[in-house]
């Protein structure tokens, strides 16, 4: 008899590929077990959490930021942040130790790291000479203060004979000191009360002097001035310098150059004068006409005939008040001169005790 052998059959469901997808099986279960004890530890976190209460979610975080606000001020506060040391950038005329001293003072009481900045560069800018004040910290221990200084712009002539520096802001900045570069003059009608308003006139008195000071520097004329009196600037007023020093020039509120120019004129011309001594004031306020004023004892005797620069149309109303003031003048002259001539006669005119030999003259007595 023969035998048949029949043949295993591969790939069929009982084959090969039965054990490729049991073998695959048996993998797969042992992935999503991982998976899932993960996912299971998430799950009760979650549900953890949410058995606490909010009221105490809120306290913990208000517990956390106490201890972190706690931290700042222990570090803050530590020594670590003592100020020890103060650069200052900028001081030419500014006084280093009073800025040193000041900073130093106020920086000690909150330390280098909690110092309010803003408020030390303010109260430093009130220092004299200072305008702007820059601070910033050097961590640890320092602070560095960048400065710029105002410009001194005028010297004033206070009240009381002081002579200080003022600048374009109308702030007094300190004293001329003698090794300070003289200016060509001085200011004088300083306003010294506090005020802002009063600040404002200050620096419209500042400056009408810079403007008289560029135009009379560039006409040569500031070396016969001493000072200028600007307390209404509409009324300037110069003082002259030297052999002059005793004469008022007033020049009104504008051509001030040229006003000042034609008072000199007048001035060296009637130096040629024998009253040229005696002139106590020019008057050029009321346009090209110059009016010159001299002392003759304790009165002031002005003198304007001569004085006219080419008056143009339209003065005749100053010449006339300068011809009633000339009348006026010269009564007053022959009045006093009248005085004068009479007390002369009275002194001359013997009394009747000298007449008579210093004895007084008997009278006779009636017969009976």
């Amino acid at each position: 008899m023969r035998e048949q052998v029949i043949p295993q059959k591969v790939g069929n469901r009982s084959g090969i590929a039965a054990k490729r997808r049991a073998g695959g099986a048996g993998q797969r279960p042992l992935r999503r077990d991982r998976d899932g004890s993960a996912q299971s530890l998430g799950q009760r976190m979650r549900a953890i959490l949410g058995y606490v209460p909010l009221i105490l979610k809120v306290t913990v975080a208000i517990v956390v930021g106490g201890l972190i606000f706690a931290g700042y001020r222990a570090a803050s506060a530590a020594s670590f942040f003592q100020i020890r040391r103060v650069e200052i950038q900028g001081d030419s005329r500014a006084s280093t130790p009073d800025v040193q001293t000041f900073v130093m003072r106020e920086v000690a009481k909150t330390g280098v790291w909690r110092a309010d900045l803003e408020e030390i560069s303010s109260r430093l800018g009130r220092l004299p000479w200072i305008r702007v004040a820059v601070v910033t910290r050097v961590l640890p221990d320092g602070i560095r203060v960048r400065l710029e200084e105002r410009q001194p712009r005028a010297v004033v002539r206070t009240a009381a004979g002081r002579f200080l520096w003022v600048d374009d802001d109308a702030v007094l900045l300190g004293e001329m000191l003698p090794t300070d570069q003289m200016p060509a003059f001085f200011l004088r009608g300083w306003n010294e009360e506090p005020g802002e308003m009063i600040r404002k006139e200050n620096m419209d008195r500042v400056s009408r002097f810079l403007e008289l000071q560029r135009e009379w520097s560039a006409a040569g004329l500031s070396e016969r001035v001493s000072e200028v009196n600007v307390i209404d600037i509409r009324d300037v007023r110069a003082q002259l310098a030297g052999d002059d020093s005793q004469i008022e020039v007033r020049l009104g509120s504008q051509d001030f150059g040229k006003r000042l120019k034609d008072a000199l004129g007048v001035l060296d011309e009637h130096r040629q004068k024998p009253r040229g001594q005696f002139i106590s004031y020019l008057d050029l306020t009321q346009g090209r006409r110059a009016i010159v004023g001299f002392m003759s004892g304790a009165r002031a005797i002005s003198d304007s005939p001569d004085t006219a620069i080419n008056p143009p149309v339209g003065e005749s109303g100053a010449a006339d008040t300068a011809a009633r003031s000339e009348r006026n003048n010269q009564r007053a002259a022959a009045d006093a001169a009248r005085q004068n001539n009479a007390e002369r006669k009275r002194e001359a005119k013997p009394s009747r005790d000298e007449t008579n030999g210093g004895e007084r003259p008997r009278r006779a007595r009636p017969t009976q």
